[in-house]
């Protein structure tokens, strides 16, 4: 059994019964269990052998039970926060009132926390993408660390489908427009999909819209903007400065950023096939909630079967994954 005693208690509840019950002197009572003669007059005296509580039984405040009244009001009514209620009341209900005596004030009548007084705020409800048919393509490049083995960071290009999640990557040295174009060549040979549209930022390996000093529309004479075109996609850029408009595939930027910190990479190749191993998994293995709990394979087989000219080709699970 545990017994709460007070820290600098001296002497516990047995000790203290056989204090109240002795008949000897308190000389010798203190002599015995070393402690003070008023301790030993303290525990005959009383009727329980437990401490008792260090509360004060008079709260020491200023303000009379009128003025609390009044106090407690103007918090509630202005939601004023403590130095400007403070203010308030040096000016025109008591001077004598300290600031830590008024935090008090409040906090016994319930009024301390400023923001529990202030109304709720209904959440935003989250903004869900427009349903969208499989071919519209979010694409960004995400920077990876520098392994030890290599002389410079290299870049990872992503690509994800709107409708069925089913993502795509490549790594590069570089994120030049060669680069950009050398990714959608093979998204275009991988994506079993046919790819319409294509949203991308305003790097320069996508676009030359803000090459000027000044923000102009895009030429399109830019070399990925040429190969979209030579591949009947639609290339969409997102308005400058707005990251959020590209969310999608920033979300999934950020699965791959806790892959970066949670493991440990031995070189550039390790780092390379754990990402490239990683997206098979999410691919063919990791349900998704926006999916209704399947995986982006299964989903765009349901869409296969049901649209199959949406296509150029079957989607097929990798070998050992289950087939629905």
């Amino acid at each position: 059994m545990q017994i709460a005693l007070h820290k600098n208690a001296r002497t516990t509840p047995a000790v203290r019964a056989e204090i109240a019950s002795s008949n000897e002197p308190a000389r010798v009572l203190a002599q015995r269990h070393g402690i003070t003669e008023q301790t030993v007059y303290k525990w005959k005296k009383r009727d329980s052998v437990q401490d008792r509580s260090h509360t004060a039984h008079r709260l020491q405040t200023q303000l009379t039970s009128a003025q609390e009244i009044v106090v407690v009001h103007l918090r509630r009514a202005l939601q004023l926060p403590l130095d400007d209620l403070l203010a308030v009341t040096h000016e025109f209900i008591s001077t004598k009132v300290s600031r830590s005596g008024l935090d008090r004030c409040l906090r016994r009548h319930g009024v301390g926390n400023l923001n529990a007084l202030k109304p709720a705020v209904p959440a935003q409800p989250h903004k869900a993408f427009k349903d969208y048919v499989p071919g519209y393509l979010h694409m960004d490049v995400k920077y990876l660390p520098q392994m030890q083995d290599e002389t410079k960071r290299r870049y990872l290009f992503v690509a994800i489908d709107r409708a069925t999640r089913w993502v795509f990557v490549r790594v590069f040295v570089n994120k030049t427009a060669a680069s950009a174009k050398a990714f959608l060549k093979a998204l275009h040979k991988a994506c079993p999909i046919k790819i319409t549209k294509l949203l991308t930022d305003n790097g320069k390996e996508f676009t030359d819209r803000l090459f000027a000093s000044r923000e102009r529309e895009p030429s399109g004479n830019h070399e990925f903007d040429m190969l979209c075109e030579q591949l009947g996609i639609e290339h969409r850029l997102t308005k400058p400065r707005t990251p959020k408009t590209n969310g999608m595939v920033e979300r999934f930027n950020g699965r791959i950023a806790d892959v970066l910190k949670t493991h440990h990479f031995n070189s550039a190749e390790d780092l390379e096939q754990t990402l490239l191993r990683y997206v098979a998994l999410y691919n063919h293995q990791l349900p998704q909630s926006a999916l209704q709990s399947k995986t982006p394979m299964q989903a765009m087989k349901k869409w296969h079967q049901t649209h199959p000219d949406l296509f150029n080709k079957r989607p097929y699970d990798r070998p050992g994954c289950d087939i629905h």
